[in-house]
């Protein structure tokens, strides 16, 4: 997914494409979007991906890194604990007015995972989620991660597909904090490995989960 970055009209949101971005400078360029935008502002959807990078929560405790080697760590202000993102794994942010779209936060947690899921069952792929433990998942192992932060009303962060990546990265830590947790991802289960295809193919889900 390298791409030139582009922008789609879509009615109700704006589609970027941004290509493979700096993990920090793309999380402060959510923050500064979310903090400028007004009642009329429209919400963004941003599909790219990010080098090799840990990021931690605002809950994560250190005990859940393990070995990070000369992976980067950044320590965000999203929901959750620890997980990685890498080349060839798609990202999502969606940042969104809840209080306009009348979306809670439980609403939003679901229908990013809804949006994964339903794309998942068009690919014959059967996956769900687990409420005590957000993400998407199939026959036990994970798929997508999500992680989300809410800022005068609107969200930004959003979920991490796993496409066709190298999965050894999750092995240095804990995913989300649980010790063992094992990940999949799309290429292991169907014909899908590139990330830009996977966003085309996720898209239409995820704008009709979240009404946007």
């Amino acid at each position: 997914m390298n791409a030139q970055p582009r922008t789609v009209a879509a009615q109700g949101a704006v589609i970027r494409h941004l290509g493979r971005v700096d993990y920090e400078t793309t999380w402060r360029r959510m923050q500064q979007f979310t903090d400028l935008r007004g009642a009329h502002s429209a919400d963004e959807i941003w599909f790219l991906e990010h080098p090799p990078v840990f990021t931690f929560g605002m809950a994560g405790r250190r005990e859940h890194l393990l070995a990070p080697g000369d992976i980067p760590v950044v320590h965000t202000d999203r929901g959750g604990q620890v997980t990685y993102h890498g080349p060839g794994q798609l990202v999502v942010y969606a940042l969104v007015d809840l209080r306009r779209a009348g979306l809670g936060v439980r609403d939003l947690v679901t229908g990013l995972e809804q949006s994964v899921i339903h794309y998942c069952a068009a690919l014959g792929i059967r996956a769900a989620a687990r409420r005590e433990a957000p993400g998407v998942y199939v026959d036990g192992r994970k798929l997508a991660s999500v992680g989300i932060r809410i800022r005068r009303g609107a969200s930004y962060h959003g979920l991490a597909l796993n496409v066709g990546m190298d999965l050894e990265p999750f092995q240095r830590i804990n995913p989300c904090g649980f010790a063992g947790l094992a990940m999949t991802q799309l290429s292991a289960l169907a014909d899908v490995t590139g990330v830009a295809a996977a966003a085309a193919g996720l898209q239409p889900h995820l704008r009709a989960a979240l009404r946007l």
